[in-house]
Formats: structure tokens, sequence, C-alpha cells
């Protein structure tokens, strides 16, 4: 089955897992079989090539069909991502050999400790020749996909590691507690880790610090933008099909049919212009991505930087114009457009959710400090 029909299918059924608080397990492993991570990583290494923006619009297209496995894939794609972008990436091979075998991965650095944002509160401690690993991590996106599980641990002294097992490895649980508004079937909740045994080789130092693009959460940003991108044009979609086969002009309209009522025809209008607005965005900071590849010191680092901060505006214009597009879907209609079997306000409840991972204030706030004194974005992986 190719990747065209087996969104299709997924798009069919997205309302419906939506109710029922069903996962695409069937549809996701499709995908996976037709090794869609491989995009974007050169041919030479067994990849089907393409650029960063033959992978957002890969991703936008999936978000379409339904974010939430959009969503649950993100881990998968940000792996293959640093596969394609880092010839020294640790363990490189190894990751490509499973990337080529159609393994999916998960991973996280949050948790829930109470502790300052951003700090990492499970351990690592050396045992015999290989470490063990206790402690618990939250919105493990796609965890329940996933053969491979990629977390953060703080040693003794204080230095934090990054360490990937396989998800059926003994102390490893998921589960299904992701509660949120929306992305509910992102597969997101707790990964509980008890003494966990972890390979000397499973195991590598965490941190930028000698990269010449501190800025590796770039593309993690990006992939945020190209879900709200794929959310904008699923409220299209279903406003267009509305209007064709189940609205009705109101009763003082001037048109026998609603895709003749001139406000629907406006409104409808303005949903495609917002869904063109967060696409262009979002395939225009993955240009500025891709030029960073190949470059080495200075230039690397300025380069990364300004596109950083391409990412960063395109994640403010993505959410918004993705929240706009799917209230602007409800005007389209009248009362039965909000009827509960359509399921259309999951595209605004999904919107809002990937919105909070990371507060477009501060993407804007950046983008204007970087404009206006030069100042680089934070390397704290959000920008």
């Amino acid at each position: 089955m190719s990747v065209a029909a087996i969104l299709d299918r997924l798009r069919a059924g997205a309302a419906e897992r939506e109710r029922a608080r069903a996962y695409a397990f069937d549809e996701v492993r499709a995908l996976a079989e037709q090794r869609i991570t491989l995009t974007g990583i050169a041919t030479a290494d067994g990849g089907a090539g393409g650029t960063v923006r033959d992978v957002a619009d890969l991703v936008i297209a999936i978000a379409r069909a339904d974010s939430n496995v959009a969503q649950a894939l993100r881990s998968s794609f940000l792996t293959a991502n640093q596969v394609a972008s880092r010839p020294d990436l640790p363990h490189r091979e190894r990751t490509l050999a499973r990337l080529r075998a159609g393994d999916l991965f998960a991973g996280t650095n949050n948790e829930r400790s109470g502790g300052p944002s951003g700090s990492v509160s499970t351990t690592i401690r050396r045992d015999g020749d290989g470490y063990v690993v206790d402690g618990e991590k939250y919105y493990s996106t796609g965890g329940l996909y996933a053969s491979w599980f990629t977390g953060t641990a703080t040693a003794e002294d204080g230095s934090v590691f990054a360490f990937t097992v396989p998800v059926d490895r003994a102390g490893v649980q998921r589960l299904d507690d992701f509660d949120a508004v929306g992305q509910r079937l992102t597969a997101s909740g707790t990964t509980r880790l008890t003494g966990v045994r972890v390979g000397a080789d499973e195991v590598v130092p965490r941190g930028t610090a000698g990269l010449d693009n501190p800025w590796q959460g770039s593309f993690a940003q990006l992939y945020l933008a190209a879900v709200q991108a794929g959310i904008a044009a699923a409220a299209l979609d279903d406003a267009v099909c509305f209007a064709r086969t189940k609205a009705r002009p109101i009763k003082h309209s001037t048109a026998a049919a609603s895709v003749a009522d001139p406000y629907v025809r406006q409104t409808v209008g303005e949903i495609a212009a917002r869904a063109q607005a967060a696409r262009a965005v979002v395939l225009l900071a993955a240009e500025s991505l891709q030029a960073v590849r190949g470059l080495t010191g200075a230039a690397a680092r300025t380069a990364s930087a300004e596109a950083a901060v391409a990412v960063a505006q395109a994640g403010v214009i993505a959410a918004e114009s993705a929240l706009r597009a799917a209230e602007l879907l409800f005007d389209v209609g009248g009362g039965s457009i909000t009827a509960r079997e359509l399921g259309y306000d999951r595209h605004w409840r999904n919107a809002r959710t990937v919105a909070n991972h990371n507060p477009r204030q501060w993407k804007a706030a950046v983008a204007g400090a970087y404009h206006l004194t030069g100042e680089e974005p934070p390397t704290t992986g959000l920008f």
C-alpha cells in the first residue's frame, strides 16, 4: 500500500478514533513499513534522499490526515534528522540500521519531578560493565508505537547522559496516561524506568558544547510547526466538505446552496489563506535548515542562528494560523456543524495543545532580539 493510500485511511478514521480513543496501530505500522523516516537521509546511506523541505512536506501531509499520528512519529523523525545532519553522530551506523529496518523511536527528557524546569531527576549509575537507570519520564511521545526509547539521566557527579534502550527491556514500563484537551492519541504518556540495565555502548554524554551548530532543537521546533500546518490544512478540508455536502444556507441568505453564499465563501477563503500561510512559512524555514548542512566553524554558527530564528518565526505563524483556521471552520455552518459525531472540535484542541509545547511569545521575543541587537537564540533545544 502506498503512503498516499495509508494517509487516506488515516484521514477517514481520524474522527472515530478520537471518539473511541483508539490508536492507529495498523496505519502507523504500515507507514513504518514504507520506511517514511528515511526521507531526507542520503541515498548513499541507504536513505530515500531528499531535503529538510521534503521531510517537512511529508510531516504536513501526515498531520493533515491525523495530527495525532504525525506528533507520535516526531521522535522517529528527529532521530532520522540527527542521522541525516550529523556525520559525527554517536552510534550513527547502528541508528541508521534501525531506521532502515523500519523501527520507530520514542524519547523525552521531560519529567514531573517538581524540580526546576529542564532538570533531570532520573539517575544513572555504574554497575559492573554497564549502567543502571531509575526514574520516570513524561511526554514520551509515540511511546506505544516505538521499538526504542531514548531518555536522559544524571550521574552521581552531576553529568547528564543520554541512553537508548529497547522498549521491552526489563524495567521499562509504558503508561497510556497522557491527559490533555488535544493530541490525546499521541501515546505521550509516562515511561517508568525501574532498575533498567543499560550497556556502555547504549550511553552517550549529552550536550551541545563544542558543536559548530548548538541549535540542535531547531528541527524539533520545525516539526511542531509542520504539525500545525497540517492541522490548518485539515480544517480547510473539513470546511470544504461540510459546505459542499451538509451545510444549508441561513434563512435570510440569497444563495440557494451554501457553496454560493458569499459569507461561506469568504470564510473558506480565509481558512485557505491561513493554511497556505502556515505551509509556506514551514517550508521556507525548512530551506533555511537545509542551508546549514555541510557548513563548519563560524559560518555554521551564523547560518544556524539565522535558521533557528526562521524556525521560531514559522512556529508563531503556523500556530496562530492553525488556531484561527480551526476556529473559522465553525463559521461555515450553523448549529449542526458542532455535532460531536463530526469531531471538528479536535482541530482546535489539537492545535492548542501543540502550541502549548513551547510558548510562541518566547519565539517572537527571541526573533525580535535577534533582529534588533543580533542576540543569538537560547541553546535550550526550544529554538
